[in-house]
């Protein structure tokens, strides 16, 4: 690959090269996909929380049968996409500057690079709904998505809060963090290439973020204002330039948090 690293380039320059050349794939991903599930994510949310006539009263059941699972498995992997995909539009929009740079036309293999991201995050949507479906058995959660239990939803805040501290944490952090060291160390050519990088990609947000994506069932599944908080949370621990110390100091308050709740 000719020349991949744009680092003398200033960061508007990247997205005005998008927006020339790869406006229709920026405005799908970046725009029209998240848009189209914080849509989805809000009618939910809107008819668990009111009326209770549409599909969310649906899975408001005891019956766990394959229908029910896979509307379940349906509705993290769209909560994943809108909450997560933001997130990793720095490495769409670098990866389409940097392939254009070597003299490649990589509208489409943008396409298959989210297609690897959001691959790995809908793996990760099954385990949650695994995760759910044995939450509820135990009756640690609720039909309204919601943990029943304060030590439980302790036990998950002091996980997540620990978790900040860990290295494997912080080198996932780093891999998002870092797209352009990303792309200069794991470059492969083609769509095939492109989808794999989005899988490794993947695979570094899932290990920074499951932890906190958990949380979810501390606040409820689908309360949009967790998710909101979520969403922002990520955003912001992905692209603040705090590293490690900003973690750690979110560590230590969802740690202390957890604490309150035992004690309280």
């Amino acid at each position: 690959m000719a020349d991949p690293a744009p680092s003398a380039e200033r960061p508007r320059t990247i997205l005005e090269s998008a927006l020339r050349h790869d406006r229709t794939a920026a405005l799908a991903l970046l725009i029209l996909l998240p848009l189209v599930s914080w849509t989805w994510i809000v009618i939910m949310a809107r008819d668990m929380y009111g009326p209770m006539t549409g599909a969310s009263a649906w899975m408001m059941t005891t019956r766990w049968d394959l229908p029910h699972l896979t509307l379940l498995w349906a509705m993290w992997a769209v909560m994943m996409t809108g909450m997560m995909l933001p997130s990793a539009s720095p490495m769409l929009l670098l990866y389409g500057f940097v392939a254009r740079r070597s003299g490649q036309q990589p509208a489409r293999r943008i396409y298959a690079l989210a297609a690897g991201y959001l691959t790995v995050w809908t793996v990760f949507s099954l385990g949650v709904t695994a995760l759910q479906r044995l939450l509820a058995k135990v009756l640690l959660v609720s039909p309204m998505m919601e943990i029943t239990s304060p030590y439980a939803n302790a036990a998950l805040l002091l996980m997540a809060g620990v978790y900040q501290f860990m290295p494997i944490k912080h080198a996932c952090l780093r891999g998002c963090q870092s797209p352009l060291g990303f792309l200069m160390t794991r470059w492969r050519h083609g769509w095939s290439g492109a989808f794999r990088m989005g899988l490794e990609h993947g695979v570094y947000c899932v290990g920074c973020c499951w932890a906190l994506m958990l949380l979810l069932f501390a606040g409820g599944v689908m309360n949009l204002v967790v998710i909101a908080a979520l969403t922002a949370f990520v955003v912001f621990e992905k692209l603040a330039p705090f590293g490690v110390h900003g973690t750690r100091i979110s560590g230590l308050l969802l740690i202390l948090a957890g604490v309150w709740i035992v004690v309280r």
